[in-house]
């Protein structure tokens, strides 16, 4: 899922190329992406764009009379971007389409293709790599409909340490939880909360209310630290270009997407916890004092085979 320094570089690309330009028209063409009735999709059409912010894990795209829509990608959603200009590309499916021109003379949304939307500067395609299509566009109208849609999580990078600390301590959760609950901590996922964690030494698995102030503190720093580190990483990384190929797993992370790959920091082969369609990584020299933490599956196969330490299971 796209988190904080990948929406960062969306929106950041978005708002050089659209701020200022024409929404002409949109086709959407799954049924499953459009989530809101009223105000239609339409009025949006011929509205200039004022801007495009991050809302959590939201893109907004801002247009005139307090006109905004909001994009939650989920998992696998992804923009795509072609100059205006650019050769049209076909659509996998057929689309559902509104008063637009027929999609033979514009760029289309591709392969897995949910959306395109035409602006005056180019084409703005959705895609999203999955049966699922848990992707969203809600079309609201005025700011205090676009702050109901926030999960009010507080943003990581602007927060006080005390604020920081507020949102973390409210609820009694896992740090896991706690760091990518959207309620608590703004823009968050299952990638950089492995990072950030590790960064901190922390356990995956410790409990908020045991956090005294100076692990708080260092939980802080790392968060602050890992998200700004990996957003000025991606603006090198893509310079002018439009981000493409985003993705949970970069080369250069510690220890997210790297099971039983060596530690960075102590060499340690990296270890994993499954649940459902999530996965946290750790290591654990660096951060649980040698103890590997129960995958559920692999735990009630083994029961007391199952090693409890690093020394166990390298022995």
């Amino acid at each position: 899922m796209p988190e904080l320094p990948d929406v960062t570089l969306y929106v950041e690309h978005l708002d050089r190329r659209i701020a200022g330009a024409t929404l002409e028209s949109s086709r959407v063409i799954s049924p499953n992406l459009l989530r809101t009735v009223d105000p239609p999709l339409e009025a949006t059409h011929g509205k200039r764009v004022l801007g495009v912010r991050r809302v959590g894990k939201r893109v907004v795209i801002e247009l005139e009379e307090e006109l905004f829509l909001v994009f939650h990608l989920m998992i696998a959603g992804r923009f795509h971007w072609k100059d205006a200009g650019a050769a049209p590309s076909p659509s996998r499916r057929g689309a559902r389409s509104d008063s637009s021109p027929p999609p033979s003379s514009r760029a289309g949304p591709g392969k897995n293709g949910l959306a395109a939307f035409e602006f005056t500067t180019g084409t703005l395609a959705l895609t999203e790599a999955s049966r699922k299509q848990r992707a969203s566009l809600h079309v609201v109208a005025g700011e205090e409909e676009l702050e109901a849609i926030d999960p009010g999580g507080v943003e990581p990078l602007t927060a006080t340490f005390d604020e920081f600390r507020a949102a973390v301590s409210r609820e009694n959760h896992t740090l896991k939880r706690a760091l990518t609950d959207p309620r608590l901590v703004s823009g968050i996922g299952n990638s950089y909360s492995d990072e950030i964690l590790h960064r901190a030494r922390l356990s995956p698995l410790q409990l908020t209310s045991r956090l005294d102030g100076d692990t708080m503190r260092r939980l802080h720093t790392a968060t602050r630290e890992v998200l700004s580190e990996w957003t000025d990483r991606l603006r090198a990384q893509y310079g002018d270009s439009f981000p493409e190929r985003v993705t949970a797993f970069r080369e250069g992370m510690a220890v997210h997407g790297r099971f039983r790959q060596p530690c960075p920091a102590c060499g340690a082969p990296v270890q994993r916890i499954v649940h459902a369609e999530n996965e946290t990584n750790y290591c654990p020299r660096c951060q649980t004092g040698g103890r590997l933490l129960a995958d559920r599956a692999l735990s009630r196969l083994l029961h007391d085979d199952w090693p409890r330490t690093l020394e166990q299971m390298e022995g």
